[in-house]
C-alpha cells in the first residue's frame, strides 16, 4: 500500500506531503517541477503545481500570464482568439483580422459600409474624388493612375470635347479628320442620318450622306445627266470648262470613243476624237 504513495521520480515517500497527481503516477513537488512543470510562454518560468495552468495547442501558460497580446486584457476566463502565432483578445481580433481603410488608414470592422476596387478597401465616406474632394461612395467613378475621379470631374478634366455640341464624350464617339464627334452629332447636313460607318461627303466643313449629295451637292454630268458622286464607277471625272463628266461618259459624240485621259475635241458643247472632229 505505501508503495502507491511513493514518488515516481525520487521514489520518496508521499505520505503526509503534498504531491502531484498524474495519469499514470505520483510525483512530489520537487520532482513535478524538475521532470514534468511546462514553461510559461509569457514569462518563460516554470508553472509549478501549486499554480492555475493554461494550455493551448501544446503552449502553456500561467493563468495570470495568459493575457491578449495587444491589449493584455486576462483571457484565463474569456474567449479568446489565436491569430498569427498571437492570443489575443475578441475586440483586437477584430481590429487585427479587419482590413484597413485605404483613406484614413483605420480598420474597417464588421458593420462599416465600404468600396473596394482591385483588392484595396476604403470606408464609404473616405473613397473620395481625388479633384472635388466629394465622397463618390458607391457611384460611378473613373480611376486614372493612383487616382479616383467623380464622373463630372472626370469629363472635365479628361474627356474628349464634341467639336460640335461641345460636351464631353464619355464614351464611344468618333474621330474624323483628329476632331472628335458623339456619333450622334456626326450626321448628314441635309437628312439628319447619322454617318458613322456610312459613305460620306465633306464639303465646305458641311457632312453629307451620299443620297443627300447627289440630290443637292453633286454637279451633273454633262454626258447622262446623273450626278457625279466621286464613288464606285463614276470615280473617274472630267472637267473642262466648268462642265464635268463621268469618265466612263467622256465619249466622241460620233464614234463614241471613250476620251478620258485622251486628245480631244471641244466643238459646239460636244466632244470629238480628233479623226472625228476632221469631218465637221
Amino acid at each position: 500500500m505505501s508503495e502507491k504513495f511513493n514518488c515516481h521520480y525520487c521514489k520518496n515517500s508521499l505520505l503526509g506531503q503534498k504531491y502531484v497527481q498524474r495519469e499514470s503516477f505520483n510525483c512530489c513537488l520537487e520532482c513535478f517541477e524538475k521532470h514534468c512543470a511546462n514553461a510559461c510562454e509569457k514569462c518563460h518560468k516554470l508553472i509549478g503545481a501549486d499554480s492555475k495552468e493554461v494550455r493551448y495547442k501544446d503552449r502553456y501558460w500561467h493563468s495570470t500570464c495568459f493575457r491578449c497580446d495587444k491589449c493584455l486584457h486576462h483571457l484565463a476566463s474569456e474567449t479568446f482568439v489565436a491569430w498569427d502565432n498571437k492570443i489575443l483578445c475578441k475586440v483586437c481580433a477584430t481590429q487585427e483580422t479587419s482590413p484597413k481603410c485605404k483613406g484614413c488608414l483605420q480598420h474597417i470592422v464588421a458593420g462599416d459600409q465600404n468600396v473596394e476596387y482591385k483588392g484595396t478597401i476604403w470606408h464609404k465616406n473616405c473613397f473620395t474624388c481625388s479633384n472635388c474632394k466629394q465622397i463618390i461612395g458607391t457611384q460611378s467613378f473613373f480611376p486614372k493612375d493612383d487616382e479616383f475621379y467623380c464622373v463630372a470631374c472626370h469629363d472635365t478634366k479628361f474627356a474628349k470635347h464634341c467639336v460640335k455640341c461641345n460636351k464631353p464624350i464619355t464614351s464611344g464617339g468618333i474621330s474624323y479628320q483628329d476632331q472628335p464627334w458623339h456619333t450622334e452629332c456626326f450626321v448628314c447636313v441635309s437628312c439628319s442620318k447619322e454617318l458613322s460607318g456610312q459613305r460620306f461627303t465633306a464639303v465646305d466643313d458641311q457632312y453629307y450622306c451620299v443620297e443627300c449629295y447627289k440630290k443637292f451637292v453633286a454637279k451633273k454630268c454633262t454626258g447622262c445627266k446623273n450626278p457625279i458622286t466621286g464613288f464606285g464607277k463614276g470615280s473617274s471625272v472630267v472637267t473642262y470648262q466648268e462642265k464635268c463628266w463621268h469618265g466612263y461618259c467622256f465619249n466622241c459624240r460620233t464614234c463614241s470613243a471613250n476620251l478620258a485621259n485622251k486628245r480631244f475635241v471641244f466643238h459646239q458643247e460636244q466632244v470629238y476624237c480628233p479623226d472625228c472632229a476632221k469631218k465637221l
